[in-house]
């Protein structure tokens, strides 16, 4: 806005008389503007005071506000030293006056008005600071300091908390800051000198602000939110910052970091402070333990402020009271807490725009961030109304009904119509709030007529997750709702065991805990799981935190596919400097997205077939994005990788795109070094232990155990010569191998090939290859001696473990598998799937059509089985150890009613599928099987 204050609402005059000398005192005014003055002042001494004073120089400000809020400011910063006192205390008057008539005239936004306000608190300590900095360095009080470090005072990072933080400021607010030094700055021997000088620099500025002279004051400076303030000096060394919040820190301190900004001083090293602390204040983790923090705090204001008790307008605290500001700024930040860790679009400073984030992401419902958000603005509005009577540091409504009425008049309302809104205002919030904080007795359910095992109950206070106080505390509030859930199962004890084991494999358990009270409907899931799969619930004892994913919004929405995954991973490594939390962020993700998948899998969201697609899709994902961190991680020891760098071939399931939650990945590294013997960097390497020693690190970042556990088994054994031969190979010894010294059944392994990451260029020539390779005819009857002889020794290694070993033996996956890629490879298929592989054998002569879909149909049933025997219990299963919930599962991923219809179809299927392929697949010696 350039042209004169637009009046759009007026505050009544609460004493005419008064209102008439202040419109008096302004010339060339217009009689708009007269009312609104008169209104101000009639009601606010203060505001009277500021006219009286500034009357000359108002009248041109209400002509131009916005230039003049400018030129407030850039009078401001030009001050010379010996005038900062004063001239910072006549820019606050003017500063507060003009916002205040805009603000009364409705002509600037709530926050424009706290914008302006804040702008000017981080102007003027930005100017006394780097005042006291420039004389410190000019009488040589700071080490190592010259004229040039006055613009970053030398160091001095100042961070704005609370509502500075946050543009938020109020009339009478006073400026909470944190002030720090960058250590880093000064020689070691100098450091404490430099403290010594930055300490007494804060001291100074700080007075320079806040002492009370003829003219007023500029801001009350609180320095008292800086770690450990009673011991601790008024400016601290940024590193022993960071040490506290490492070891200390507490909740309360997470929450007021969400507002922190580098406002004067050293900026950019103040965002590098804040930078270092994001992962204290943001946790990877959905946080639902910060909501009884939250709570916790909230009832200590109450009892120490006493503003508990029974809501009543005259004297209620509008900030700390029942339904004030604090609740909803509460409300705000803790939700920001639980789930800012893994959501960067959370991390917002402001309480409106915190709310807009909350209600985007689906963490708090559209219409109460609506209201919050009303009521939010409603209550500063109040607040600074209170403030603007007498400048008092008060958020309190008054007492007595000369107070009130001041209030009304600025607000343009009677008394009686400002009581009814506060209290329909208040009583809202801090029903919208208070059943997040305090959910009451919605969490104890009756457990019902089971008698559950007291011995079973009894030894779950000697697990390690409810050995803490505070964990065995908040389980004894969720206990009740999980034994009505289990009692609602069709078989609770089974289902009582299965959450036993569960519990017990449990490392600690307040966060999850935590997030079961928060989240009821997740107890539901947890008992689905324990209930039915062994593998996943020892999974999850071990990552409970995959749980997070559940509630993070899309957790049963349709699968993205694998470029978007793959994109999601890479954008969430970039974010991550260091590679070892590099490799941890991908194994969180990895298990988030494979817990996920297992979930939709027990739940029949999808089918066996869907899971292996998925589940390769994940780990085909995960190597695209881990490959370039490795190579940028090895290149800073050794270099570039020499020539075109390398591919990951995948072998086996993982190349025909499908494999189950317990699998492997099969896979080779695949080098073109073109004519570069040797790499180019600080420790050069020659280009094949150069890749080798680089295939190593890949297999380590992939397989390694760390924090976070591990991604995947890898397994090398289908390179060229096996185990005896180098981990990787070059393009030219690859070719070579598989043109003139590979064994049948390493061309049988090529048919199900396919690079999953690496170089472009060389990706397509693999292709293109293996293409021409399987085009090549073969003398049909030598191939399948050859097979036969392979059939033999893998029915002579892996004789099946039972009927529910659907892989191996006789008319199993592996056998099936095999006759499809004999029929590939002898008829050119480059299709890397079963059914392709069976229709080539029907190309090439060996099956007919019938045979050929009945194979099909036998593998698809050992699929299904395989599939959901290994998210059963992670191996080979036993159908009366797998329980009800187990056998259920087994019945609907298979499609029969019951489980001994299922042992017998399997029988038959693996009967009737090695009775084909025995017809095709000799042996060469007695024609037989």
């Amino acid at each position: 806005m350039t042209g004169p204050l637009s009046i759009q609402r007026l505050p009544r005059a609460f004493d005419q008389s008064l209102g008439d000398d202040a419109r008096a005192a302004v010339s060339g005014i217009t009689s708009e503007q007269g009312e609104l003055i008169a209104g101000a002042a009639g009601s606010s001494p203060y505001l009277k005071n500021l006219i009286d004073h500034e009357n000359d120089w108002l009248a041109s400000a209400l002509q131009h506000p916005d230039d003049a809020l400018a030129d407030v400011l850039q009078a401001a910063r030009m001050l010379p030293p010996d005038q900062l006192k004063p001239g910072l205390r006549l820019a606050k008057r003017r500063m507060a006056l003009l916002t205040a008539l805009a603000d009364l005239a409705g002509a600037w936004p709530l926050e424009k008005v706290t914008a302006a306000l804040t702008d000017f608190g981080a102007l003027a300590a930005d100017v006394a600071a780097k005042a006291e900095i420039a004389n410190l360095i000019r009488r040589g009080k700071l080490p190592g300091m010259g004229p040039d470090d006055v613009e970053t005072a030398a160091g001095m990072i100042i961070l704005a908390m609370g509502k500075m933080g946050a543009y938020e400021l109020n009339y009478s607010s006073d400026i909470d800051l944190i002030v720090l030094f960058d250590e880093t700055r000064f020689d070691p021997d100098d450091f404490y000198e430099a403290r010594q000088g930055m300490v007494r620099a804060t001291r100074n500025f700080c007075a320079t602000l806040s002492d009370k002279t003829a003219d007023g004051f500029v801001f009350r400076t609180d320095l008292r939110l800086r770690p450990d303030p009673a011991v601790t000096p008024v400016c601290m060394a940024a590193e022993a910052a960071e040490r506290y919040y490492e070891s200390l820190g507490r909740t309360w301190e997470r929450a007021a970091y969400i507002k922190a900004r580098p406002c004067a001083g050293d900026i950019v090293a103040g965002q590098r402070f804040l930078d270092t602390l994001r992962p204290f204040v943001w946790r990877r983790h959905l946080d639902f333990a910060a909501i009884q923090d939250a709570h916790d705090m909230r009832l200590r204001i109450r009892e120490n402020k006493g503003t508990g008790g029974a809501l009543t307008i005259p004297g209620h605290d509008m900030k700390l009271g029942q339904g004030g500001i604090r609740e909803i700024e509460f409300f705000t930040q803790t939700r920001q807490l639980i789930a800012g860790g893994r959501d960067p679009d959370l991390r917002v400073r402001g309480t409106v725009p915190g709310l807009a984030a909350l209600a985007e992401k689906g963490w708090v419902p559209q219409d109460v961030a609506d209201k919050l958000t009303d009521h939010y603005r409603a209550h500063r509005e109040v607040e600074h109304r209170i403030q603007m009577i007498h400048d008092a540091q008060t958020h309190k409504v008054p007492q007595s009904p000369d107070g009130i009425e001041r209030v009304a008049c600025l607000m343009g309302v009677d008394v009686d119509e400002l009581t009814r809104d506060l209290t329909h205002r208040l009583t809202e919030v801090h029903d919208l709030t208070e059943g997040f904080f305090a959910p009451g007795s919605s969490t104890r359910a009756p457990v019902g007529e089971v008698d559950f095992d007291q011995n079973v109950l009894a030894r779950w206070t000697t697990y390690p997750a409810l050995r803490s106080q505070r964990g065995a505390r908040i389980f004894e509030r969720l206990k009740p709702e999980l034994l009505s859930r289990l009692a609602k199962t069709a078989q609770p004890d089974e289902a009582l065991r299965a959450l036993d084991g569960f519990l017990s494999g449990l490392p600690a358990g307040v966060q999850l805990f935590s997030l079961f009270e928060a989240n009821p409907h997740l107890i539901d899931l947890l008992i689905d799981i324990v209930g039915t799969s062994h593998a996943l619930a020892a999974h999850l004892s071990r990552n409970a935190s995959v749980f997070d994913a559940v509630i993070g919004g899309s957790f049963f929405s349709d699968w993205p596919g694998q470029a978007t995954l793959q994109a999601d991973l890479d954008q969430a490594l970039s974010e991550e400097a260091d590679y070892e939390s590099q490799l941890d962020l991908a194994r969180r993700w990895c298990k988030e997205w494979h817990f996920r998948v297992g979930v939709h899998h027990l739940r029949g969201l999808i089918d066996g077939e869907q899971a292996g697609q998925q589940y390769a899709q994940l780990a085909s994902a995960v190597i695209a994005a881990i490959l370039p961190r490795v190579s940028e991680q090895f290149a800073r020891k050794h270099g570039p990788a020499p020539g075109r760098g390398a591919t990951v071939l995948g072998m086996g399931s993982l190349g025909a795109g499908r494999i189950n939650s317990q699998s492997d990945l099969d896979m080779i590294v695949i080098y073109d070094p073109l004519d570069q013997d040797m790499s180019e960097g600080p420790r050069r390497l020659a280009t094949r232990t150069y890749y080798a020693r680089f295939t190593q690190a890949l297999i380590t970042a992939l397989s390694a155990p760390m924090s976070q556990g591990r991604l995947y088994e890898v397994d090398m054994r289908l390179r060229p010569s096996g185990n005896q031969g180098p981990v990787a190979t070059s393009w030219a010894s690859f070719t070579n191998y598989q043109q003139n010294e590979a064994w049948v059944w390493e061309h049988l392994a090529l048919t199900r090939a396919r690079v999953i990451a690496g170089n472009e260029g060389l990706a397509e020539d693999i292709e293109a290859f293996r293409t021409d390779l399987l085009s090549q005819p073969r003398a049909q009857q030598k191939a399948l001696r050859e097979v036969a002889e392979m059939r033999a020794r893998l029915a002579a290694a892996k004789s099946p473990a039972g009927i529910w070993d659907a892989k191996n033996g006789p008319g199993r996956m592996m056998d099936i598998e095999l006759m499809a890629e004999t029929g590939a490879l002898l008829s050119g298929v480059v299709q890397r799937d079963v059914h392709s592989g069976l229709d080539g054998a029907v190309a090439a002569g060996l099956l007919d059509v019938a045979q050929a879909q009945t194979l099909k149909d036998c593998y698809d049933l050992c699929w299904s089985v395989q599939c959901a025997a290994r998210l059963l219990s992670g191996k080979v299963i036993e159908a009366d150890k797998v329980g009800e919930g187990g056998s259920a599962f087994l019945c609907r991923a298979t499609g029969f009613e019951q489980v001994e219809q299922l042992q017998s179809a399997l029988q038959d299927n693996y009967s009737t599928a090695a009775e084909i392929i025995g017809g095709v697949i000799r042996d060469e010696d007695d024609g037989t099987e």
